[in-house]
């Protein structure tokens, strides 16, 4: 078994719920073709509004206008400022509880979040409440890298790197978790063991496997 010494975290749809779960709820309500929120954000994704707005190259006003005309040449217009509310997924308690355990055990911990300056607070929080219990989970780590910060988004492979200094530790000691598969590649070509989180108990129940540690 590896000697594990650092758990590297994505936020959204790890550490909180899914923001898929709401764009899947938008799209149904408005009688959106399943999926087309994704897909608007797979086209074109490294120039594309969402990525920089991510990199903080543009503001969340720029990105409505930028969002809804790349929606709108998919065939359905879209304001993007109806987007960026959905982003702030409820924070699942499991998720808090594991971290608290591997810090316990000895292990860091580290977040790499592609996120926007929007909202209140760390992260993509929406609202006063939702930013301290967001501000409260980012205590929990040793080192965190906002790409809205950062200027770098996954899956640019420096933003891992960043990361490994950071933490000054070689990948191949480190376990990341992270939502999309797009964003698992690099970390484990960098040598890290790359688990693609598809749900909470899943990922939990690999994480516990790999680390001998009931979580």
């Amino acid at each position: 078994m590896r000697a594990w010494q650092a758990i590297i975290w994505d936020f959204g749809g790890v550490i909180t719920q899914s923001p898929f779960e709401a764009f899947a709820r938008y799209e149904a309500e408005r009688g959106l073709p399943a999926g087309f929120i994704r897909q608007v954000n797979a086209t074109h994704p490294d120039s594309n509004a969402w990525a920089r707005l991510e990199r903080s190259e543009i503001d969340a006003e720029l990105f409505d206008r930028l969002f809804e005309a790349e929606a709108r040449a998919l065939g359905h217009a879209v304001p993007g400022r109806e987007i960026l509310p959905l982003l702030a997924g409820a924070i699942r308690p499991r998720m808090v509880d594991a971290l608290d355990r591997c810090r316990a055990a000895g292990l860091k911990l580290g977040c790499i979040t592609n996120n926007a300056r929007v909202g209140e607070g760390p992260g993509m929080a929406a609202g006063a409440g939702h930013s301290e219990a967001v501000a409260a989970v980012m205590a929990r780590f040793d080192h965190v890298i906002e790409s809205s910060r950062a200027g770098v988004r996954k899956p640019d492979p420096r933003i891992y790197r960043m990361m490994l200094e950071a933490l000054s530790l070689p990948a191949q000691a480190c376990i990341y978790l992270d939502d999309l598969g797009i964003n698992c590649k690099p970390a484990a070509r960098l040598g890290m063991h790359a688990i693609k989180v598809s749900g909470e108990a899943q990922a939990l129940g690999e994480l516990s496997a790999l680390l001998g540690l009931p979580l």
